[in-house]
């Protein structure tokens, strides 16, 4: 068993910075330490030292162990950002059962696979439109202004029952909690506004309840299960993460097969969902738009790979590395739509695995099958090398995607 201390004078500073030369593969140095066979230190913002967990079987296990706790307001926890230490403003995906389990259970139901499974008529709808107005509206275009933002927001604001036309104040407010350098006080008066904004909706629909998420999250409140506090804070985290990750998704992913032509074109040509349900996963285990880990605690004294992390020190899981681990995946740095990438943890694993993964699958499902067949010229109308990609907070993605045709 080796020391709890870090072995090396120099303490690496996380988030890792990536090579510019490789925007789709993890940072080199985190990358490295799947040598060491071990966990290893780095160094946050705040200047505490938690654990780096970059080996993909070591990830799995320490998101299902009971020793290790998703509550971001416990002593230790590795927090990505300043914490306003107050529970209103924490979601459900940062506490542990069974208050985590009783809020998951409110809207569990409305993320059923069969449930999801209705939509795809209106999600085909939704795609089929926008790139009706691509094709009609100017040339060359950004992409994640025309087409990639838009389609998760209006799946989202259709689910919950938000009004689209509000689209611009809670994408506004949502990019600034996620932004790593906004300040506290900034997070906070975001948070605040979003939280403010999906308060008075719960309150509509406590008056005028419709067939919708918001509407149903509004009846456990009128039933007494949920407070008119809580019932905002879940619409809160619904909304942002319906609309930043599958959106970061849709325009990486479309970058990375225009990077990857051979593999674009056997997704255009393809016969059957078969192999567009494997690009799917592929995609998401290639890219890992969540790439800033996963953030945990230690509940009790745990030993990883001959690593022993004491209670109350901090651990933070590389999904994106555990993602390229070559003893899971073979030649993982190599983007295969033919692989069967199902093992990936790109939606995290164990009791928080992601909600809402059933409804991002079928968006990605939708426009991989969909958009490069409408459009098959479909080409970047810049250099890959001055596309702006999103360093600077919690999801990974590109700010522009200039595309033509």
């Amino acid at each position: 068993m080796t020391s709890t201390e870090a072995t090396t004078t120099e303490v690496p500073e996380f988030p890792m910075p990536r090579a510019k030369d490789r925007p789709f593969d993890p940072p080199p140095a985190a990358r490295a330490t799947l040598a060491t066979q071990a966990p290893t230190r780095v160094k946050v913002w705040d200047g505490s030292t938690p654990w780096l967990v970059t080996h993909y079987e070591d990830q799995r296990a320490l998101l299902r162990s009971p020793k290790v706790s998703s509550d971001a307001l416990r002593p230790g926890y590795p927090l990505s950002v300043p914490s306003t230490g107050q529970r209103s403003a924490i979601s459900f995906i940062l506490m542990d059962d069974p208050e985590h389990a009783r809020l998951r259970r409110m809207v569990t139901g409305s993320f059923s696979v069969k449930r999801i499974a209705k939509m795809r008529p209106a999600v085909q709808r939704i795609v089929d439109d926008l790139i009706d107005e691509l094709l009609a509206g100017p040339n060359p275009v950004d992409l994640v202004e025309a087409f990639a933002l838009p389609v998760p927001s209006l799946v989202i604001c259709e689910l919950l029952g938000v009004p689209y036309s509000d689209h611009d104040f809670f994408q506004d407010n949502s990019k600034a909690i996620i932004n790593r350098h906004t300040t506290a006080e900034d997070r906070m008066a975001a948070h605040g506004n979003l939280a403010g904004y999906l308060d008075g909706l719960v309150g509509e629909k406590l008056e005028r309840p419709a067939d919708d998420l918001l509407s149903g999250l509004a009846g456990r409140v009128r039933a007494g299960e949920l407070t008119r506090s809580e019932a905002a804070q879940m619409g809160v985290l619904l909304l942002i993460a319906g609309h930043e990750t599958t959106a970061n998704m849709i325009a990486l992913g479309t970058l990375a097969l225009l990077e990857n032509p051979a593999q674009l074109a056997r997704l255009r040509d393809a016969d059957g969902p078969g192999l567009v349900s494997s690009a799917v996963e592929e995609l998401l285990r290639y890219l890992n738009i969540t790439h800033n880990g996963r953030r945990r605690v230690a509940l009790e004294d745990l030993e990883i790979s001959g690593v022993t992390i004491r209670a109350g020190e901090g651990i933070i899981l590389a999904n994106d590395v555990g993602n390229r681990d070559p003893d899971v995946f073979e030649n993982p740095d190599e983007l295969d739509l033919t692989r069967d990438a199902r093992r990936h943890i790109a939606f995290g694993f164990g009791v928080h695995q992601c909600l809402g993964q059933p409804l991002a699958r079928l968006e990605l499902d939708i426009v991989y099958s969909t958009l490069y067949r409408r459009i098959p010229a479909l080409r970047l109308a810049a250099p890959l090398e001055d596309i702006p990609f999103k360093h600077d907070g919690s999801v990974y993605g590109v700010y522009e995607l200039p595309v033509a045709w």
